[in-house]
């Protein structure tokens, strides 16, 4: 009967122990940046999303009407985030999830040919982020629309 009881118990605390570990190993990575003027595209993980030419339809999101990026950074900061790169042409924030603090990569960068703002979010570890990066663009998408 005390079996019953042990098993689970350990397996919730190796659960838990892993993802900790998870949580502060994403802490200690940084956005990939710009490569030759442009977003890293996504790996095959689904857990990011990029409007960079030759992401796959699970991957591809739109990009962002043209908007200064210093107006981005304050909607950025409104979402939560913290921006830890400011340039001209590009912007690296960080997102951190509640319970186990993992971190996200939101990169904006220029595209003065185009005149749009192209985006990558992306977890620094896991497989799945559960459509949450998906979600934090669009959302980005959305207040910037109400600020227009």
């Amino acid at each position: 009967m005390k079996w019953f009881l042990i098993v689970p118990a350990t397996l919730i605390i190796l659960v838990v122990v892993y993802f900790s570990i998870l949580g502060v190993k994403s802490r200690a990575g940084s956005a990939p940046g710009p490569v030759d003027g442009q977003l890293q595209p996504c790996d095959p993980k689904p857990n990011s999303v990029c409007s960079m030419p030759g992401n796959d339809d699970q991957h591809a999101v739109e990009a962002l009407d043209y908007m200064p990026l210093s107006e981005l950074a304050l909607v950025i900061r409104e979402m939560g985030g913290e921006v830890v790169v400011e340039q001209d042409n590009y912007i690296a924030s960080e997102f951190r999830s509640g319970l186990f603090g993992f971190v996200d990569d939101l990169e904006l960068q220029v595209d003065k040919n185009s005149a749009v703002i192209h985006v990558r979010s992306a977890s620094r570890v896991g497989y799945s982020d559960m459509g949450v990066n998906r979600q934090r663009v669009e959302t980005l998408r959305n207040l910037v629309g109400e600020r227009r």
